[in-house]
């Protein structure tokens, strides 16, 4: 359980996340998961990283039930801290991140695979942001990333989520695959990444980031600054209560 690496080929790190029984990360998981793209991303030997999970969905978001356990707002700050070093960690690698989608891939799920280079999915998988419906706010900014604006407002403002075909036909998957072949699918496309030249592929990732449009580290710390003001006039704390209680 938690996060892990491997190497399964030369130039591939494999990120793998595994905290049971939904993959919905604690504050630890969140930097675990930082730490540990940071670190592939720095190798020199490495040239592709692939994030992937184990279990039942790829990512399912923060801990709500860390959050309820706490009176305070210490758990609240480390997630809304946590969840921005682990999508500032996927977007900033010095190499490119394929993000490898089977089952669920909600909350902070979206910010990891919205700043992810590619994404290969399952055709299972489905994506959404229930940020309302567990007294939230954020990763706006890395839905936009995945849809077009207006359907991004209303998947956002409805909780509601689409499937991994919706997202290709939209352009913002590049495969989707039956579950068994999801890994091997993503291995592949780390694999034709990892054959270029390793000096280049970073620069080539560096020179993308340097002319993408949105700043996504302040657009998502501003959608935070709601998600906090939400918890400090009791509203999100109202509506996280009814977490796991709805009929």
């Amino acid at each position: 359980m938690g996060v892990s690496t491997a190497s399964p080929e030369k130039g591939v790190r494999v990120v793998t996340v595994d905290f049971p029984p939904v993959n919905a990360l604690p504050v630890h998981g969140w930097y675990a998961l930082a730490d540990s793209v940071r670190r592939a991303g720095r190798d020199p030997e490495v040239r592709c990283v692939v994030l992937a999970a184990e279990g039942r969905g790829f990512n399912a978001g923060v801990d709500i039930k860390e959050l309820q356990r706490d009176a305070g707002h210490e758990a609240l700050i480390g997630a809304n801290r946590g969840c921005h070093e682990a999508f500032g960690a996927v977007y900033e690698c010095e190499v490119p991140v394929v993000a490898a989608v089977h089952g669920f891939c909600l909350g902070g799920g979206i910010g990891l695979v919205g700043n992810a280079d590619a994404v290969v999915a399952s055709d299972d998988a489905v994506f959404g942001l229930p940020e309302l419906d567990r007294g939230a706010l954020g990763a706006a900014t890395h839905l936009a990333r995945l849809v077009p604006q207006h359907l991004m407002r209303t998947l956002y403002y409805t909780s509601r989520t689409v499937t991994a075909a919706e997202l290709r036909a939209h352009g913002s998957v590049w495969r989707v695959v039956p579950r068994d072949g999801l890994r091997a699918a993503a291995l592949g496309l780390a694999r034709e990444v990892a054959a270029k030249d390793g000096r280049l592929i970073r620069l080539a990732k560096a020179a993308i980031n340097g002319i993408d449009p949105v700043d996504v580290h302040r657009s998502y710390r501003y959608e935070q600054g709601f998600t906090f003001e939400a918890n400090l006039a009791g509203t999100a704390g109202r509506v996280r209560d009814t977490f796991g209680k709805e009929a």
